[in-house]
């Protein structure tokens, strides 16, 4: 999950748990990856259960729904898990951190305390890891969205019909260099860098309003015209990153924004990072003269040594 957090990979054959005794389980946040992951399940003929979060989960998904839960409402969710018995678990959407206290008082229930506090205090990637930790001990499996559906992961070949400069590679080396670097101190999964320059970091506001914020940059004293100047939108996993629960995401939205913000194009790391509607996503960053490339990541490779 993005917290704003995704929740998003066990093994198996591609795009289908390994067959076993009961549903698979999509725990459900915001947007419109839990859709479409629901719709590989159905087309694929899996047994599946949804379990939606109020307030987060879309209307079209909360109708498909087989059960529903506070976000922090820990006991409901565990009981739900615990009555579907499922052969595997998926945490998938956006998601609000809510505050210390809140968490606190959720986990605190379950956890030892001072334990707990060592989890929330440390970033949004630790608080992700503690909710897959009380599924698992619970006896369920957690698995990944990119597991289960394999195709909405961008693979090495993903392009669009417009290509990178030399200048933009050289921006996307810098965008890497530099989320490799940030990877230990648990913040976004996303950078803009023009001409060797770092324009922006995605912080908890997430990818879209980080590139609201590099357009706002970038418009005259008077708002009349905005500087086509460039620039790369890298987004890629960090260092390290659990992606059961973290894959990066973008989408038809991501593109258009980026286009706007007056980018040459987007970056995005191979078999990590999954695109949504990769069709009309492509479509729309040829309509928009952008660029849309996947890049192997240094530190992925290294991290299936």
């Amino acid at each position: 999950m993005q917290p704003e957090s995704k929740m998003a990979a066990g093994g198996g054959s591609p795009g289908q748990v390994p067959a076993s005794i009961g549903p698979v389980a999509v725990v459900a946040g915001s947007g419109r990856l839990p859709i479409q992951v629901v719709e590989h399940l159905e087309r694929t003929g899996q047994d599946y259960r949804v379990l939606a979060f109020r307030g987060f989960a879309a209307p079209e998904l909360r109708k498909k729904a087989h059960a529903n839960a506070d976000l922090l409402d820990l006991k409901t969710i565990l009981t739900t898990l615990d009555e579907w018995k499922p052969r595997a678990v998926t945490l998938v959407g956006a998601v609000r951190r809510p505050g210390f206290a809140a968490l606190l008082g959720a986990y605190s229930a379950l956890r030892n305390m001072q334990e707990v506090k060592e989890v929330i205090t440390r970033g949004d990637d630790q608080v992700l890891r503690g909710a897959v930790m009380l599924i698992e001990e619970r006896g369920h499996r957690v698995v990944g969205a990119h597991e289960l559906a394999p195709d909405l992961v961008a693979s090495r070949s993903l392009s669009g019909t417009y290509q990178p400069s030399e200048d933009d590679w050289q921006s996307v080396a810098v965008g890497l260099d530099l989320l490799a670097s940030l990877s230990a101190f648990d913040i976004g999964q996303g950078a803009v860098i023009a001409r060797n320059h770092v324009l922006a970091i995605e912080g908890p506001e997430g990818t879209d309003r980080m590139l609201r914020r590099v357009g706002r940059l970038r418009q005259s004293w008077f708002g009349l015209h905005r500087r086509k100047e460039g620039g790369v939108l890298i987004k890629a996993a960090k260092l390290g990153q659990d992606l059961r629960v973290d894959m990066p995401t973008i989408g038809p939205r991501t593109v258009a924004e980026a286009a706007k913000s007056g980018l040459s194009g987007i970056a995005i790391g191979a078999s990590s990072t999954f695109v949504l509607e990769q069709d009309e996503t492509l479509r729309i960053a040829d309509r928009l003269g952008v660029f849309l490339v996947a890049v192997d990541l240094p530190w992925m490779e290294q991290s299936h040594d």
